[in-house]
């Protein structure tokens, strides 16, 4: 017989959305988390929901495929972009956060929620007698994720992810950058610091990246959504000037004319004294990584406070594995979500939370399955990754091209994303 109480096995992002939608949902809920017993290679504070590789959540317009899926996510009362609102930090037209503060918001929520009992745990094997929900992220522990695998009878997957290097505020070299954001107009009013450099400086800087020293990884086998700089600047010498490095929509105020290439830094807590290094994941090592980035004529003399590093990924197989509603083929007691389901990104993460945790409680009192449809953007991720027709899947993303097509195709592309962002909101507020 089943008792009335849910488990959640992970208090990442995905957990913490799992465990406070079940127990906003009348439920009571067990949120299993290893820390503070033990951490994994990436992370560092007790705190949960803890932020590894970037700050950022990405655009806030609803008319982008990040802010449409986070306005789907404040529709169904996400836990996650409350305390996001709460501790963002200035980053142009995206929603970034301190990750302490933010981290912290969200772990005395969920302490203090009634519904939810927190226990510290580390879970080798599967609960399976019960309904659970496991939401054990990327860093998944080894004796959990042999045992997801030897369960699943296939392999789960891997990639690896790379987190970009931070440097201190007053080591910027000021008269060689300047303040602004790309396209600025009058909402807009200039939260990033830009590095500018000419084409000698740039194929200096182009030459060392590209011979740098890479720390050894094993097995590697990385995503193209998580390319280190290194790697991406390989394909050719203009490959990251048309990428992190593009400088379409700066001017330098020193010369009046557009740079040869720029790095952008962005604010990486809410004082302003830390900057994080936008594009520049890296598995260089950290020697290289001082030498070769402070020849950024601006970061001559940068203090860093973080390297980029490397860590290992794991995602099962959803396509071959998981039903729509996030429970497994095999045994609908149990669910998945966050970055071990398959979808990429931090509100992705915390998007397939919410809807583990509204399906199992779903489950739990004999009710239909929340599906929703592909044409909103969770629907459209959800419906992607467990998508049979999938064969050689690698995690994905919000995109607006994964969400059918409008019946009368509009030219112009902001536009387009507006009315598919309206048609996804209509949805939500008629539920």
């Amino acid at each position: 017989m089943m008792n009335n109480k849910i488990t959640v096995i992970g208090a990442g992002l995905a957990g913490c959305e799992a465990a406070n939608t079940v127990a906003s949902m009348g439920v009571k809920v067990k949120l299993i988390e290893m820390k503070p017993i033990k951490h994994s290679p990436a992370h560092k504070s007790d705190n949960f929901a803890e932020l590894v590789c970037s700050n950022s959540l990405k655009a806030s317009r609803v008319d982008s495929a990040a802010g449409l899926l986070k306005a789907e996510m404040r529709e169904l009362g996400s836990l996650c972009l409350s305390a996001a609102d709460k501790a963002s930090v200035a980053a142009g037209g995206a929603l970034a956060v301190d990750r302490d503060i933010f981290s912290k918001l969200i772990t005395e929520s969920v302490k203090s929620n009634e519904n939810i009992s927190v226990i510290n745990q580390v879970v080798e094997k599967i609960p399976k007698d019960e309904i659970v929900i496991i939401a054990t992220g990327p860093l998944t522990d080894s004796a959990l994720a042999d045992d997801i695998s030897s369960y699943l009878e296939t392999d789960s997957l891997n990639f690896y992810d790379a987190a970009a290097p931070i440097v201190t505020k007053e080591s910027i070299d000021f008269s060689n950058a300047f303040i602004a954001s790309r396209y600025s107009d009058s909402s807009d009013e200039g939260d990033y610091i830009n590095c500018p450099m000419n084409k000698e400086e740039y194929e200096q800087f182009y030459n060392e990246l590209i011979t740098a020293e890479s720390a050894i990884v094993h097995n590697f086998d990385v995503y193209e959504g998580c390319m280190p700089v290194e790697v991406l600047a390989k394909r050719g010498i203009d490959s990251i000037r048309f990428g992190p490095l593009k400088p379409v929509g700066l001017r330098d105020p020193r010369t009046g004319h557009r740079p040869w290439a720029v790095v952008q830094l962005r604010k990486e807590n809410s004082q302003g004294s830390l900057y994080n290094m936008v594009g520049f994941q890296t598995n260089l090592k950290f020697p290289e990584q001082k030498r070769v980035f402070s020849l950024i004529p601006a970061l001559k003399n940068a203090e860093f406070t973080r390297y980029g590093v490397m860590h290992r990924n794991t995602f099962i197989n959803s396509p071959k594995v998981l039903n729509k509603d996030l429970s497994l083929n095999k045994n609908q007691n149990i669910f998945f979500a966050g970055q071990i389901s398959g979808v990429e990104g931090y509100m992705e993460s915390a998007a397939s939370g919410i809807i583990a945790g509204i399906n199992a409680v779903k489950l739990l009192k004999g009710e239909e399955p929340l599906i929703l449809p592909e044409y909103t953007m969770i629907g459209a991720l959800i419906n992607y990754i467990c998508d049979s027709f999938v064969k050689d899947f690698q995690p994905m993303g919000a995109n607006f091209g994964i969400i059918p097509p409008l019946e009368n195709h509009i030219r112009d592309k902001r536009e387009r994303y507006m009315a598919l962002a309206n048609r996804s909101l209509d949805f939500f507020k008629e539920m």
